[in-house]
């Protein structure tokens, strides 16, 4: 009897979980409707643009395709930087994956907004942090439990177009970085020779 107690609490327990597993659920790229319009265009054009310095011009608003209160199932938007496929090559930490809690390809947050219903925008100074790569910008629309719901993003569905290159810092300052090494050991030298002749120095004519 107290076996089967046992077994019966156990299921209950597990179809809880279960329950509270299927309502939360998880969040599919190809589940999102495509409701949202992103324009990204950089203030500066036809160049790559430098991390830390570039700024650019960010817009979302519902699209004019998108069906009648396309937008009431969402009051954020989550706006990231992603990769497009061509910097995602032999790159596995930024693989696209279709469950959202395990993509890797726009780990890059902008902003997140309450969701006005009308066109939005912000000028944005492209991360120190961002590393050296080509681009496009996404917008998610999050639901009241945190999901995703819906999506819209500055290039078209192959990621082909309206891509712009970003040079990180790292690979822009690296001359830069290994001049400032060796000219601090220099100086460390330099520092170090005068010391000691002028500890030299003392001595002589302490000696004297």
């Amino acid at each position: 009897m107290a076996i089967q107690t046992f077994l019966f609490a156990s299921l209950l327990i597990f179809s809880s979980i279960e329950s509270n597993h299927g309502a939360t659920g998880v969040s599919l790229f190809t589940n999102l409707e495509h409701s949202l319009e992103v324009i990204a265009k950089p203030i500066r054009v036809g160049v790559v643009l430098e991390a830390g310095k570039d700024m650019m011009r960010i817009t979302w608003m519902l699209k004019s395709s998108a069906k009648v209160h396309g937008d009431a199932d969402f009051n954020t938007v989550e706006v990231k930087l992603c990769y497009a496929p061509i910097s995602q090559v032999d790159r596995p930490w930024r693989k696209t994956y279709n469950e959202l809690s395990k993509d890797r390809s726009c780990p890059h947050k902008i902003a997140s907004k309450p969701y006005d219903k009308i066109p939005q925008s912000l000028n944005w100074t492209i991360d120190r942090e961002t590393p050296t790569g080509t681009y496009f910008v996404r917008a998610y629309g999050i639901g009241i439990n945190g999901q995703e719901v819906a999506y819209g993003q500055s290039t078209d569905g192959e990621k082909t177009t309206n891509l712009f290159s970003v040079e990180g810092i790292s690979g822009r300052h690296m001359s830069l970085d290994i001049a400032s090494i060796c000219f601090s050991v220099f100086s460390f030298g330099s520092l170090l020779i005068f010391l000691v002749k002028e500890k030299r120095k003392a001595t002589l004519q302490q000696l004297k």
